[in-house]
């Protein structure tokens, strides 16, 4: 990941693996959450960043050799189901950062992309991205907050179907804060973030916490929680071994090509 401080009191983590678009390998994630959490103690800083380089937010974890030699960023015990219970963990920290975290998604914001930007505080998406989770065309997500960010039907059609939903949908349905032009994207998030720091820091981080707690009491983290479970369930599916298969077989690109086709989207679309 890349560091900097845009403006003063604000910092900015920016995933650097454009060539990648941004795959969530283990030092990434490891990288992503270390720099908020130092951000967090800095008495300097009052409001984090999290945007993607290049072309895209991110396309999701790393389903390739990506992680090869690394060890996982943080510790969580092991046994069938650690890896939704790991990514789960992961990125609920940003539910317990005192400073508000803004989400800059431009281009692609998928499965494990989009779990990331979820987790924080606030998401504004250039006109022309999408976030989705198209993984449930092969398994069951990791993170489960799609009802309670975009209402049962609207969930329901993400995981039967795997498709995405525009900036204006995110928008529309409270999944994302707002939509501007790419070339506007930047400025807006920093004007944010500005807002932001004219509010005093220990009120919003107590505000903060309001929201949060909230939909904590109404269940959305345990829900995550219980549905880590039900992921791990999702290893054990024929489907999932024959898709694993395919990957062996054909390569992970051709793969994800054939889960894509009948749908016309994502790795299948001429420009991507």
């Amino acid at each position: 990941v890349l560091i900097d401080e845009p403006i003063p009191g604000v910092r900015r983590i920016t995933l650097n693996r454009p060539e990648k678009r941004n795959a969530l390998n283990h030092d990434m994630r490891g990288g992503i959450l270390d720099g908020l959490e130092e951000a967090d103690q800095d008495p300097s800083v009052r409001v984090m960043i999290v945007r993607g380089a290049g072309k895209c937010f991110s396309s999701g974890y790393d389903l390739g050799d990506g992680n090869d030699g690394q060890d996982y960023p943080w510790y969580t015990p092991p046994g069938d189901g650690h890896w939704p219970r790991h990514v789960t963990q992961g990125w609920m920290r940003i539910w317990e950062f005192g400073k508000p975290v803004i989400a800059q998604v431009h281009g692609y914001c998928l499965a494990g992309g989009s779990e990331l930007a979820t987790c924080c505080d606030l998401v504004y998406m250039s006109d022309d991205a999408e976030m989705g989770y198209p993984a449930v065309r092969f398994g069951v997500p990791d993170n489960h907050f799609h009802a309670w960010f975009v209402g049962m039907r609207k969930a329901m059609e993400m995981m039967i179907t795997g498709d995405s939903l525009s900036a204006e949908e995110c928008v529309q349905l409270g999944w994302a804060n707002g939509s501007v032009p790419a070339d506007e994207l930047e400025a807006k998030v920093l004007d944010v973030a500005r807002r932001v720091m004219s509010v005093p820091a220990d009120l919003v981080q107590l505000n903060k916490r309001v929201v949060h707690r909230q939909m904590e009491i109404m269940g959305l983290h345990t829900g995550i929680r219980a549905g880590s479970e039900l992921c791990a369930l999702g290893t054990h599916q024929q489907s999932m071994h024959e898709f694993m298969a395919r990957t062996k077989d054909q390569g992970l690109k051709a793969a994800l090509q054939d889960r894509d086709q009948p749908f016309g989207d994502y790795r299948t679309k001429d420009d991507q």
